[in-house]
């Protein structure tokens, strides 16, 4: 996995053994979004659907569905409820999908962070790609502990 933060922005590079196909499923669907990050999901994944996530310790993320290409590209905003510097849609998410023989390499760069939110979302976006990679080849990835503080 390669991550490398510059400025506002994070990037996490994670080759998966699954289908393009198959990962763009779990960035679109509420109940498989779920079996990779958070304790629930709400995912109308059109452009402008809303995008909702329940993280297990109760914090809840959202935003809105910017841009869909099938098993290609998903892009959203994201943000916190009741969160001072980073709230609902503030900052964006864009996740490419890149054929890669059998495998797909998930290219995911958050853009838009406020620098103190920066580490917090690099170690969540690292903590998560691997659990996507699971379930996308069928796996499960198990109930989701939360990223681990750094």
């Amino acid at each position: 996995m390669t991550t490398r933060s510059r400025g506002r922005t994070v990037r996490v590079e994670r080759r998966v053994e699954a289908s393009r196909e198959a990962v763009y499923e779990y960035l679109t669907d509420s109940t498989k979004w779920a079996r990779w990050q958070g304790a629930s999901a709400a995912v109308d994944a059109v452009p402008g659907g809303v995008f909702g996530m329940t993280m297990p310790n109760g914090m809840q993320a959202s935003g809105a569905f910017v841009e869909l290409v099938p098993n290609r590209r998903v892009v959203f905003t994201w943000g916190w409820h009741g969160h001072p510097s980073l709230p609902p849609g503030s900052s964006i998410v864009t996740i490419d999908l890149l054929e890669d023989g059998a495998a797909t390499v998930v290219r995911l760069v958050h853009d838009g962070l406020p620098t103190e939110e920066r580490a917090v979302h690099e170690t969540g976006w690292r903590h998560y790609l691997p659990r996507l990679g699971t379930a996308a080849v069928g796996g499960d990835p198990g109930t989701d502990p939360g990223p681990a503080p750094r």
